[in-house]
């Protein structure tokens, strides 16, 4: 298709890419190019026939990775916070209790949903860089029986601390309690057993590991948490779940108008995944990944945010060195091409982050090492 107005589509690029960059970010993270190409497709009606083939297939894939067989899986026009706050106003009676766990800024972000919703949070908090473990959930729960259910931050951003998921969970249904897990930069590059590991509501994005433009997110419901929500009032109208099961059983579509160039992205990875090998190979090459890039950075005298063990697969928080500010390290490199992540909230100055989703060859990796060598060196000159 030519273009009549080609010099807008070059004022823009030079708007948004000034300088060639390779993404190393907490996300956005860099497309995969079979996203960027099948993402250029016309535009159809999501009243169509193509549209509900699209989205029933998109579903039907997304609960093969998940390993959803009981549950409901609903695509949401927003972000991952968005199913985040219709996680609470769905799911939780008005003026309930919620245990939130926090071990970083979006363990945080989850006990704000939670209050500003009219909800009282009950906070399990650990230090930066450390996991919640089963023990210190059991405690918590035996504490306070009261509350209906518990937020687990599968993969916190903000440290790079991967939270052990599957134990947790078993130890909240030990308790009769509902789990909420934010899977946001999990899903896609963690493993995630929905139905085997007693989950209630799991949530993540596309513009995290699945490596699809952000604007997607993917919400995944266990029958207890939907039978509950048809108890609980004021379930709002954009995010009520049960609205969203009215039209995917109906006509495989959403109440609005849904990002269709998002799920026709999110649907090309599904498939490479498949022809990768499947969801083990998937994860596989994210594992390798992390673990090129920590040790990498530990080569480098450099120490990490996270537990020895609990190490995130899609981003590593690493801990400045003294007397070197974080953020003058993401500049840096970001000036010599490479965009890193900075420290986030109260570490931003005192560590930085490098991403490992979305496209990313593993020469892109090698690279990065190589210029974060030469920086450090300059910086402690």
């Amino acid at each position: 298709m030519s273009l009549k107005y080609g010099n807008v589509v070059e004022e823009l690029y030079k708007l948004v890419w000034p300088t060639p960059l390779k993404l190393f970010t907490a996300g956005p993270v860099a497309c995969f190019p079979e996203v960027l190409e099948v993402m250029k497709f016309q535009m159809f009606s999501h009243r169509s026939k193509e549209y509900r083939e699209l989205h029933k297939d998109t579903v039907e894939r997304l609960a093969k990775f998940a390993e959803v067989r009981e549950g409901t899986v609903l695509l949401f026009p927003s972000s991952g916070t968005g199913v985040m706050e219709a996680s609470v106003r769905n799911f939780i009676t008005p003026n309930g209790s919620v245990l939130v766990t926090v071990i970083g800024e979006f363990g945080s972000r989850y006990r704000e949903v939670v209050e500003s919703n009219g909800r009282k949070p009950i906070v399990l908090e650990k230090g930066a860089g450390e996991p919640v473990l089963p023990e210190d959930l059991d405690e918590a729960l035996t504490k306070h029986p009261e509350v209906e259910a518990v937020t687990i931050t599968y993969n916190e951003t903000s440290t790079g601390v991967l939270n052990p998921l599957k134990e947790l969970a078993q130890v909240a249904k030990k308790h009769g309690k509902l789990v909420f897990v934010d899977a946001v930069s999990a899903m896609g590059a963690a493993d995630i057993k929905f139905d085997e590991w007693g989950l209630d509501v799991v949530f993540t994005s596309s513009q995290k590991a699945f490596g699809v433009p952000p604007g997607l997110a993917i919400g995944i419901f266990s029958k207890e948490a939907l039978k509950k929500a048809e108890s609980i009032p004021n379930r709002g109208w954009y995010f009520d779940v049960l609205k969203y099961v009215h039209y995917q059983e109906k006509e495989w579509s959403t109440p609005s108008t849904p990002p269709i160039p998002q799920i026709i992205g999110i649907n090309a990875m599904l498939r490479v995944v498949d022809l990768m090998g499947g969801k083990h190979a998937w994860l596989n090459m994210y594992l390798e990944r992390a673990e090129m890039v920590r040790s990498g950075v530990k080569n480098l005298g450099l120490e990490l945010f996270a537990r020895k063990g609990y190490e995130s697969p899609t981003i590593t928080a690493v801990k400045a060195p003294q007397g070197i500010d974080g953020y003058e390290i993401y500049s840096r490199m970001k000036a010599r091409g490479y965009e890193l992540a900075a420290g986030y909230g109260k570490f931003k100055k005192t560590s930085f982050r490098i991403g490992h989703m979305g496209y990313m060859p593993k020469e892109y990796i090698e690279e990065m090492l190589q210029n974060l060598k030469e920086v450090l060196n300059e910086l402690r000159r």
